[in-house]
């Protein structure tokens, strides 16, 4: 079945995104700031603010504010490259996401004030620490730090702290978010799925494009052009009846040397 497209609108997004089959996708502490790293990055390049984020061992949390239609290109670049290093540092290939991140759009300011809390106490309720910013691999770490970074200082907590204490941040953080209103946002959609915005290709379409090329080096630059146009590694694959880690490894290869074919 053909996916919905994902309609963008600016405002407030919380993001999810799992490992394929609840696999571990951050291993040591180098993976976890080279995630930071990118995530900062790319919101820098497409006009994002980070608000709040949990990195846990197989999935994250982001809370993001859009301007304009450039969710699912950041997300894409996002996943893709870390995706990309992870496979590379620990010599494995194929998929590293369970599928396209989940994203939802906040509607309601009372849900966004219990988002931040639900997001910050995540490795809390996972028994891993017992304060939010004792946790390493997440914004609330950043938040109380003494010098907070560039990309967090313009998150809802920042701002609406400016000209307080980090104290009165602290207590704000270990708040417990409210499970019975949170439910009840998700029930009454004050939190509203938002699908997909790269919109379906045919596969008809793809094969005509994948004709184009005179020879293997001409295919493995049109595999690239077409992944990064929004074709799906599964349907290139389908298309040319190969199997999905080949073309996983012809698009990281071929980031490395690109040809543009005309």
């Amino acid at each position: 079945m053909p996916r919905k497209p994902r309609i963008e609108i600016d405002g407030f997004y919380h993001i999810i995104n799992r490992g394929v089959e609840q696999r571990v996708v951050f291993e040591d502490k180098e993976d976890y700031e080279y995630f930071e790293e990118l995530m900062c990055f790319y919101a820098q390049e497409h006009n994002i603010t980070i608000h709040n984020y949990c990195l846990m061992s197989n999935h994250y949390h982001l809370l993001i504010e859009v301007k304009g239609e450039t969710l699912s290109k950041y997300m894409r670049q996002l996943n893709m490259n870390y995706a990309i290093y992870f496979n590379k540092k620990h010599h494995r290939s194929g998929h590293l996401w369970q599928g396209r991140f989940k994203s939802w759009y906040v509607t309601d300011e009372a849900y966004l004030y219990t988002l931040i809390l639900y997001i910050e106490n995540n490795p809390v309720k996972a028994g891993i620490v017992t304060v939010p910013e004792a946790y390493p691999y997440s914004s609330a770490n950043y938040l109380l730090a003494h010098e907070m970074p560039e990309c967090l200082q313009n998150s809802w907590v920042a701002q609406n702290f400016a000209h307080e204490s980090k104290e009165s941040i602290r207590k704000f953080l270990h708040s417990q978010p409210d499970s019975d209103q949170l439910n009840e946002m998700k029930k009454a959609a004050s939190l509203v799925e938002a699908p997909n915005t790269e919109k379906k290709r045919s596969e008809e379409k793809l094969r005509s494009i994948l004709q184009k090329a005179r020879d293997k080096r001409e295919r493995n630059a049109l595999i690239l052009q077409c992944y990064e146009q929004g074709y799906s590694q599964h349907m290139i694959a389908k298309v040319l009846e190969i199997s999905q880690p080949a073309v996983n490894g012809i698009i990281r290869r071929g980031k490395k040397s690109v040809i543009v074919i005309t």
